[in-house]
């Protein structure tokens, strides 16, 4: 089977992750194939224990503070 090929640009950055990730004896072909194929959305799940309990409490903390905030704002704005 012929397959076409394509020219890609991509970041000196990007290059480096790709070529880290590159087996011996595989074509950077096979390396994104490897990489991408079979990839599918993240249960919730697999996000427990991500950040620490303290953490998620002062990111909480933060968003009541934002959300009492908004809630000034827009009651300012009715009045």
């Amino acid at each position: 089977m012929f397959m076409t090929t394509k020219t890609l640009t991509i970041m000196e950055d990007a290059y480096r992750i790709l070529a880290s990730h590159k087996l011996k004896n595989e074509s950077f072909s096979e390396t994104i194939r490897r990489l991408l194929s079979g990839r599918k959305k993240k249960d919730i799940k697999e996000f427990f224990g991500v950040i620490s309990e303290e953490e998620g409490k002062r990111m909480l903390e933060d968003l009541e503070k934002i959300r009492a905030e908004n809630i000034g704002l827009i009651n300012q704005r009715i009045s």
